[in-house]
């Protein structure tokens, strides 16, 4: 049974200083904004993070890279026109970039969750992603290994959870979080509800409590706030 912790500040308070922490979200659609503002908070310094992206405006991920708290940052898309936390701390050296194409970053993370040593794949052959790792032909087509993507902490955002840590999630929200809570030692959860175990239709849970360290309860905001917030 998850841990069900009384605030997003309780939730993270055990990440330390050079933890790698998978982080869910595409961009900032189903980012765990509040679980980061938590961890920003807690103070905790030269991260490893994994994440879609690297950030985008002046929220979540672009935060803990603004106040220098990633010294690495393993993602597929790094610049975009909003992520300019990440530009500045690149072109200063003051963060480290793996590039890693988005349907590797996926499988690397999964196979981490699925204990599964490695794999091969075409996505990446002859380039410079190649650089360093062994390399195979396979039915006639060139292949590379790529390793699992290990965590210790994944910070993941779900729309319900029962109090067993089963999660359901909303829409695109999904995209990550489902193999980060997998593939994470420890894997901490904010959701809009927490409802009885049992009261989630089966058929419907995408993530087993298995995987669930710590459950946080942080309710949706309504549109109207939302609107205020931005």
């Amino acid at each position: 049974m998850p841990t069900i912790a009384p605030s997003a500040a309780e939730a993270v308070a055990g990440i330390r200083d050079d933890s790698t922490v998978l982080i869910g979200g595409f961009g900032n659609a189903g980012q765990p904004m509040e679980l980061i503002d938590a961890l920003l908070d807690g103070g905790a310094t030269g991260l490893t993070v994994v994440n879609n992206n690297a950030g985008q405006g002046d929220a979540g991920l672009a935060l803990l890279i603004k106040e220098r708290r990633v010294k690495k940052i393993i993602c597929s898309f790094p610049r975009q026109s909003d992520s300019w936390h990440f530009d500045a701390a690149y072109r200063s050296g003051e963060i480290e970039l793996e590039l890693v194409p988005q349907g590797n970053l996926a499988e690397r993370i999964r196979a981490a969750g699925a204990g599964i040593g490695g794999f091969f794949t075409p996505t990446g052959y002859g380039t410079m992603l190649a650089e360093g790792k062994e390399t195979r032909i396979i039915d006639g087509r060139g292949h590379v290994y790529e390793t699992p993507l290990h965590a210790d902490y994944a910070l993941v955002k779900a729309h319900t959870a029962d109090r067993a840590g089963n999660l359901v999630y909303r829409k695109t929200a999904r995209n990550f979080g489902p193999i980060m809570a997998a593939a994470a030692k420890t894997s901490i959860v904010q959701v809009g509800t927490i409802v009885d175990t049992g009261a989630l239709d089966p058929e419907v849970i995408v993530t087993p409590g298995i995987y669930v360290t710590t459950l946080v309860r942080i309710p949706t905001p309504a549109p109207a706030e939302r609107e205020a917030k931005q």
